[in-house]
């Protein structure tokens, strides 16, 4: 081969267009092949591998002889550059190897939850290499959101006399079969992201947050409730409490978009109601007065802020977008909009112009007063 041809050939495979310089050499008949040797006038490929072809000199050169293999050198250099191919490949960060949406993905204000939380997860994989078989595990080897947290879920909540498979599979089921508890534990990582400053990111609130991991356990619980099967949905409960240190009853009626923030020491009763885009925060009791059974737990409106440490006893309602102060032990109807405080709880300040639950505010429109330290 002519010192052009091969200058020309080996400049080319520095580019790592692999694909299309094998083509230049065992596809010659094709048009790309007449592309990139148009630069090299003394290279062409015979008509018969067999044989090698004599070109007749021009004005300029002297007669060369070309066959159709390459040669060893050339060999070498296309083994070399694809090594160096597959070695970037493999030396990719994991950040940088997104998923793509699919058509048929649930998504949840314009975007899909499910997908960032990949993402994200990679991002953390490649800053915490440590962590890479964590995240694996729970998060990116699987195919939907449903099988990654029937995993985490049965991963946390096992022992040794309930082993993790049979939960995640019975989490699974539950899962796959109701859309709208996927869709209302979506909204939860959402209200989570938007309303803890301390929420980082949705991998952290799936991975970490008891409240928000409690919370799902109920709902497959309640499911379970709603088809009769009582006992599992109780051992369910039994297990969340023993493990995250929150008591919430399977027959208690969760919205969507709950936040539990920190959680700790939470109970909710049996007939307790709690509407959409409501935040509880820890050491909250929704409860009963007495041992009479029927409805006797607290009925909580839309976009209810209950402050730490509340107690709400008997079957009272709580009007949409009101707030209830950190300490306050409310025993009567809260009206919508409005703001009570104190034990027993009082009605102060005027109406709230916002929902509580969305700003988190728990010190505005309250009027305060001299008080002894």
């Amino acid at each position: 081969m002519c010192s052009n041809s091969y200058t020309f050939l080996h400049s080319f495979m520095k580019t790592k267009k692999i694909s299309t310089l094998t083509s230049v050499f065992h596809h010659h008949h094709h048009h790309q092949s007449h592309k990139y040797l148009r630069s090299s006038p003394h290279f062409h490929a015979s008509s018969n591998p067999q044989k090698p072809q004599i070109h007749p000199p021009t004005h300029h050169t002297k007669p060369t002889i070309s066959t159709h293999n390459p040669t060893p050198h050339l060999l070498k250099s296309i083994k070399h550059a694809k090594s160096n191919t597959f070695d970037q490949i493999q030396h990719t960060p994991i950040s940088k190897l997104h998923t793509k949406p699919h058509t048929n993905d649930h998504t949840n204000n314009g975007h899909d939850v499910w997908l960032i939380m990949k993402d994200e997860a990679r991002s953390d994989a490649d800053q915490e290499p440590i962590l890479s078989n964590y995240y694996h595990t729970s998060i990116l080897s699987h195919p939907t959101i449903e099988s990654a947290l029937s995993h985490h879920l049965s991963i946390k909540l096992c022992d040794l006399s309930l082993p993790s498979a049979s939960l995640r599979d019975l989490f699974m089921g539950v899962l796959t079969g109701d859309q709208e508890i996927v869709k209302s534990l979506k909204n939860d990582l959402e209200a989570v992201k938007e309303r803890d400053p301390a929420c980082l990111s949705y991998v952290h609130c799936f991975l970490h947050f008891k409240g928000f991991l409690a919370c799902q356990a109920h709902r497959v619980a309640h499911k379970l409730w709603l088809e009769n099967r009582k006992i599992l949905a109780l051992l369910i409960q039994n297990r969340v409490s023993e493990v995250f240190a929150l008591d919430i009853h399977p027959g208690a009626k969760i919205g969507s978009g709950l936040l539990l923030d920190h959680a700790t020491g939470v109970v909710i009763g049996e007939t307790a109601v709690i509407g959409d885009n409501v935040s509880i925060l820890h050491n909250v009791t929704l409860g009963g007065t007495g041992k009479s059974g029927g409805d006797r737990h607290p009925k909580v409106g839309n976009g209810v802020l209950i402050g730490a440490g509340t107690c709400v006893l008997g079957n009272v309602k709580i009007g949409e977008g009101a707030k209830i102060g950190a300490g306050s032990v409310v025993v009567k109807d809260v009206p919508a909009r409005t703001t009570a405080v104190g034990n027993p709880a009082k009605l102060i300040g005027g109406k709230l112009d916002s929902i509580p639950s969305h700003t988190m505010d728990h010190t505005s429109h309250i009027d305060f007063y001299d008080y002894v330290v």
